[in-house]
């Protein structure tokens, strides 16, 4: 315990864990550590920005281009023909309005009554819906739909509107996710919430727990039915995939690092520790399983909580901020969570900001996004060890328990509690080390057997042709003799019988 106190390898101040805004929300490091409400106000700033600025550079296109036009025209006929240019123009300009207009009217006709109706009228004489939600829905989409609606019947009046609006949403989105960016679609479902947010609070009067558990219901049912199409999209599936991997690789690199190394008040040695440490690499790792970016900040705060339980039970008193965070760190490398990434950006685009800027989940959240943030940071200085041995422990050139056993330099800290399955690791790998000296040794023998047993083979052959040079061997023919010559006892035979005549 001792060392645990007297060296924190890692610490992260709670202030650094707001918005940069001052705001009193939590920050997220993909909004550039600002909420999500400080976030969407400097978008739409830097939007209205650009705007302008492409305004003035058309502006700026179409004086250039009316001075070249007049200047090649004959002077003695001045016809006013740059009509073709102004009508571009006017078209430029029409286009930015469109464009600058869109996100209103967007989230306006989905309250509207005859927005709401045009698509149907659409669909009913084109007769070519989307493909997406004509396809058969899965099993997860009907459960959440039957829940959906199973949820707004126990509301009086604002349950009927509710599901209308969703329906709708749900409609449009799924018509416009092969047509819009990642970012675009993001603002899209932000707005709706927010919208009918404020029509719950304003129109139907309801409380903000009643309001929180109706967009609950609201999130499950429009990300269920879209989750295919947002998850991962198209405009930044590479992207995606590319820092997927890159954090895969990055914490397949650390395995080496230990609970000492981040000064993790965990005794795994513990059953009900280490039973704790399991359920939360296990919680983690759901996360990627789930489609709600609600259910998936429910399995962080699982997995959180485990942890606390866990540094609880080890130092028999509360865990605090300085203790949550290394031990987060630890289990995300033990883990290491498919699509990490991917989720965390799915969560972050299509989440309720109102679970991500307060509430525990959105503490537990922001403590993840400064976790990954850490490990992809990850240096010599921050566990405490030489850049040589970062180096050669990273290429896998060497471990610090081996280092340890070679009676080498020790690189980590002498106390503290290890891991059963890192130290068995660790003995098994000993054990494959003699087995490969003993094996070089028999291979050596076999190698020295074969040499000896060629050598033995040529010197028989030697001794033999040396032999037969100096005594050659002659073959003689044979004397010929009586068939009985080599009987000694014809003597006692008996003499042959004659032949003997009768007459007749």
């Amino acid at each position: 315990m001792s060392l645990w106190t007297e060296r924190r390898g890692i610490h992260v101040d709670q202030s650094e864990l707001l918005c940069n805004k001052g705001c009193g929300y939590y920050g997220n490091a993909a909004w550039q550590g600002l909420c999500s409400k400080c976030w969407r106000e400097e978008y739409q700033k830097a939007r209205q920005k650009q705007i302008q600025e492409d305004w003035a550079f058309a502006e700026k296109l179409q004086r250039e281009e009316e001075a070249a036009y007049a200047s090649i025209q004959p002077q003695p006929q001045p016809q006013p023909q740059p009509q073709p240019s102004l009508t571009t123009f006017s078209k430029f300009e029409e286009k930015k309005t469109n464009e600058k207009t869109r996100k209103v009217t967007t989230v306006k006709k989905f309250f509207s009554p005859s927005s709401r109706t045009a698509p149907k009228k659409e669909n009913k004489e084109g007769k070519t819906p989307s493909p997406s939600i004509s396809r058969q829905s899965s099993i997860e989409t009907d459960r959440a739909t039957r829940d959906f609606v199973d949820f707004l019947k126990s509301l009086p009046k604002p349950g009927r509107e509710v599901h209308k609006q969703s329906r709708a949403f749900v409609e449009i989105m799924a018509n416009k996710t092969d047509e819009l960016y990642a970012g675009e679609l993001s603002e899209c479902v932000q707005d709706f919430y927010q919208n009918l947010s404020d029509r719950l609070m304003t129109h139907f009067k309801g409380s903000p727990e009643s309001v929180e558990r109706v967009m609950d219901q609201v999130e499950k049912y429009i990300m269920t039915r879209l989750y295919k199409s947002v998850f991962c999209h198209r405009t930044t599936d590479e992207e995606d995939e590319k820092k997927d991997l890159a954090t895969q690789n990055r914490i397949r690199a650390l395995h080496w690092v230990t609970i000492q190394m981040l000064c993790v008040p965990v005794d795994e040695e513990n059953p009900e520790v280490s039973d704790n440490v399991v359920k939360a690499i296990t919680d983690v790792i759901e996360m990627d399983s789930k489609r709600v970016p609600r259910d998936k900040l429910a399995c962080i705060t699982r997995c959180s909580k485990h942890i606390f339980s866990a540094i609880k039970i080890t130092k028999d008193e509360p865990a605090s901020a300085d203790d949550f965070l290394p031990t987060l760190i630890y289990i995300v490398l033990k883990a290491n969570p498919p699509r990490l990434q991917s989720n965390i950006q799915y969560i972050t685009r299509f989440c309720n900001p109102s679970r991500l800027m307060t509430g525990e989940d959105g503490y537990y959240f922001t403590n993840l996004c400064c976790a990954v943030a850490f490990i992809e940071k990850l240096d010599a200085q921050s566990l405490n060890l030489s850049p040589e041995d970062f180096e050669c422990y990273m290429s896998g050139q060497g471990s610090p328990r081996r280092s340890e056993s070679e009676g080498g330099p020790s690189t980590t800290p002498a106390a503290g509690p290890s891991s059963p399955a890192l130290a068995q690791v660790y003995q098994n790998l000993e054990l494959l080390s003699g087995l490969g000296s003993r094996q070089e040794r028999v291979m050596e023998g076999a190698r020295s057997l074969q040499s000896d047993l060629i050598s033995w083979q040529e010197s028989v052959e030697r001794d033999v042709q040396e032999i037969l040079q100096k005594y050659p061997l002659e073959i003689r023919p044979p004397a010929p003799s009586a068939i009985d010559s080599d009987n000694m006892e014809n003597d006692r035979l008996p003499p042959p019988l004659l032949p003997q005549v009768f007459a007749g």
